[in-house]
């Protein structure tokens, strides 16, 4: 099994920025494809990015690219993501999940680890 535990959500003023954080423990000695999804009250969850296991390759969804940076850390299968111009629509939870594999990172049924969610809140 291995654990993934989010943090740095809060509450920002739109315009500013955040950097989520995610570690992963357990049985973590291989790598992991690790990526970010997000969810609002009454809304599926929704792709946000993902880097692949090696970290050569990084994935966006169109909501957020140019605004948002996935990146691995130094650490195995630790990953940030660093969250700028921030508008109120993208408050929501922010999961951090891994996945076996970098086939497929843009969809849910890819991952097979999931964190428990950080909030983030933008205020207009």
């Amino acid at each position: 099994q291995v654990q993934l535990v989010e943090s740095g959500g809060g509450l920002v003023q739109a315009g500013g920025s955040l950097r989520l954080s995610c570690a992963a423990s357990g049985r973590t000695y291989r790598s992991y494809a690790m990526g970010w999804f997000r969810q609002t009250p009454g809304k599926e969850r929704e792709f946000v990015a993902a880097v692949s296991w090696s970290g050569t390759s990084t994935y966006y969804a169109d909501s957020v690219k140019g605004r948002f940076t996935i990146s691995r850390g130094n650490a195995k299968n630790t990953v940030f993501l660093q969250l700028n111009s921030l508008i109120p629509e993208d408050t929501a939870i922010y999961y951090c999940a891994a996945a076996g594999s970098d086939v497929g990172l843009g969809y849910e049924r890819s991952y097979t680890y999931w964190g428990q969610g950080t909030q983030v809140t933008v205020s207009s």
